[in-house]
């Protein structure tokens, strides 16, 4: 698989993806748009620990499967990080996880340009997947001064003062917002509430809509 520059419905600011940690991912979402690809098992692909992964790019690292769930071993994280930070620094790193308990224990690890991100699809529980719940995200995050962003996609029905104090809370450089591309039936949000969200963030942080939000409301994409 190796490096590969970013496509579909991939973070506009992100330029390529790298994934040598592989397979069902044991969060198991039930809108992942890796679902519609054969899952292996779990497992770690050695051979990309002799990818180039260049200069100047922005690489999520770990976008087909969280890398970070409890299940992955500890072995395959310091591996994969190790690989950023000794042999190419000059990049900026994205890792995002719905299991950001786990960034702490590698800290000295990660290569010199890095944001750590989660996933804060809504502050209610739908059942969704079998990650940690929404609200033990947020408190994980809240305890980070290092650099974060938050996910809010695919963006669920939510209570606007309570997801917008979680964001406070977590103070990230910057929310993604965006919507489910695959129609997975999802409890959406009618636009009005979306537009409410966006309007309170923007008063906080950076706010970067995605195409695909397009489908629940009318916005400009920035």
């Amino acid at each position: 698989m190796g490096l590969n520059k970013q496509t579909g419905n991939m973070y506009p600011f992100v330029t390529h993806t790298w994934n040598p940690i592989r397979g069902k991912c044991p969060h198991d979402c039930s809108y992942c748009y890796m679902k519609v690809y054969p899952q292996p098992e779990l497992h770690f692909v050695a051979k990309e620990m002799q990818t180039d992964l260049g200069v100047g790019n922005f690489i999520f690292v770990g976008s087909s499967c969280d890398m970070w769930a409890d299940a992955v071993p500890d072995l395959w994280i310091k591996l994969t990080l190790a690989h950023c930070l000794d042999k190419y620094p000059f990049n900026r790193y994205l890792f995002q996880s719905k299991n950001p308990a786990r960034f702490l224990s590698f800290a000295s690890l990660y290569p010199p340009d890095f944001m750590l991100g989660s996933t804060i699809e809504t502050n209610r529980e739908y059942g969704v997947s079998l990650a940690p719940m929404a609200c033990t995200r947020k408190d994980r995050m809240a305890k980070y001064s290092l650099p974060k962003m938050v996910s809010i996609e695919p963006i669920m029905d939510f209570d606007v003062e309570i997801l917008v104090d979680w964001i406070k809370q977590i103070n990230p450089e910057f929310v993604s917002i965006g919507a489910d591309s695959k129609h997975h039936n999802l409890p959406e949000p009618p636009p009005e509430k979306i537009r409410q969200l966006i309007e309170a963030l923007e008063g906080i942080t950076t706010v970067k809509i995605k195409d695909n939000l397009k489908r629940l409301v009318a916005h400009s994409a920035r």
